[in-house]
């Protein structure tokens, strides 16, 4: 399967992969982004498989039925219900607490829309389960994957949320206007 991948994603593609997700890590969270179109997920998807990492994602509850709910499962997906005001937060935490290995990766916007602000949940898991946050670029314009180093949270959430933001700046997602 990552032979398959690798020649759909570098050959039939054209993309790159810049950077790698850390070996020596068997906890982090990552963020994707900018997150506008539906075929993020396939590009993400595509990255985790020529990469050999597993990287577990959360998706609407609706996603997980009908014909192709066990295909995202499969993927590494949970179902979640976002109807309801759920402490999703302290959930994932005790996911990560629960288990030697895992990788949880989720966009910061939370949207495929265009956002003023990102969604915080993602720092907050990350602080709550002690890992780092590893930063993905999604940047169709150059057809690019790019990976960061492992970054811990700090006591600044501004500092740490103006890291992250310049780290994806000027990004262009597959549609721009959303980027």
């Amino acid at each position: 399967m990552k032979r398959f991948s690798k020649f759909i994603f570098f050959t039939v593609l054209g993309w790159q992969i810049q950077g790698s997700f850390p070996k020596d890590l068997k906890k982090y969270v990552v963020i994707a982004a900018p997150h506008t179109s539906w075929l993020d997920f396939p590009i993400a998807i595509l990255t985790r498989l020529c990469t050999g990492a597993m990287i577990h994602f959360i998706g609407k509850a609706s996603l997980f039925k009908g014909p192709f709910g066990f295909v995202f499962r499969a993927l590494g997906g949970t179902p979640v219900n976002r109807d309801k005001n759920n402490d999703m937060v302290s959930a994932i935490i005790t996911m990560f607490n629960d288990r030697e290995e895992f990788k949880l990766g989720l966009s910061p916007e939370g949207t495929r829309q265009k956002v003023k602000e990102w969604k915080t949940g993602f720092y907050y898991i990350a602080k709550g389960a002690n890992v780092p946050i590893v930063m993905a670029i999604l940047d169709f314009e150059n057809k690019k994957v790019k990976l960061s180093l492992p970054y811990y949270t700090t006591d600044n959430k501004e500092s740490d949320f103006k890291f992250f933001r310049d780290y994806f700046v000027n990004v262009k997602g597959k549609k721009p206007e959303l980027s």
